[in-house]
């Protein structure tokens, strides 16, 4: 049920890539990094040019890496 629901739900960035909000732990975020929380997962992607990149799915008790993606 999780795989499902978290491929639905990053099938549908494609038809509302503004969808989410801004990931606000990308640093000197331009706008095209966003992300969401399902069932404990975190989804980051970037929407550039209609191009819609998955950057990292981690589960949320995980801490950030401290890279810039």
């Amino acid at each position: 049920m999780v795989i499902n629901d978290l491929t639905q739900a990053v099938g549908n960035i494609v038809q509302h890539p503004e969808k989410y909000k801004i990931d606000q732990y990308k640093k000197d975020n331009d706008g095209t990094y966003r992300a969401f929380e399902k069932h404990h997962f975190r989804v980051s992607y970037r929407n550039e040019d209609q191009i819609i990149r998955i950057l990292r799915i981690r589960h949320t008790k995980m801490n950030p890496k401290n890279i810039d993606l």
